[in-house]
């Protein structure tokens, strides 16, 4: 007669975590969603991101698209609050300040996307993870 233990198959061991390697054509895509954040906002990192997120051989575009979306939605989010701050003057300086660190951030994130594989940006509201 057999325990109810015998029936359960042993544990298999964890496998060591799948290191995903990106192609060129990933990594070319990654570097133009980062750079066209600064032209088109946000909608080209979220087609790129609905595109390809429920395909695991594309883990590494969706990583970079959704870092490169959370960091648009950040600025969109800037613009309006200098927008409303316009009416102070203070938001039109602030806004000029923030073009500037967008075109700056997104021509780094393609540089170093480009070189070295990955870039996380200094200040982005994690919204989609």
């Amino acid at each position: 007669m057999s325990t109810p233990s015998d029936q359960i198959p042993p544990s298999v061991p964890p496998s060591e975590p799948v290191v995903v390697q990106s192609s060129t054509d990933d990594r070319n895509l990654a570097m133009l969603t980062h750079l066209s954040g600064f032209l088109l906002s946000f909608i080209v990192p979220l087609i790129v991101w609905l595109m390809h997120k429920d395909r695991p051989e594309k883990a590494y575009l969706v990583r970079e698209a959704k870092e490169a979306l959370n960091f648009q939605i950040t600025v969109l989010i800037g613009f309006v609050i200098c927008g409303i701050l316009t009416v102070i003057i203070i938001g039109v300086f602030l806004t000029w300040l923030l073009w500037i660190a967008n075109l700056v951030l997104c021509i780094i994130a393609a540089v170093q996307v480009s070189s070295t594989g990955t870039y996380r940006y200094p200040f982005a509201l994690r919204l989609i993870s």
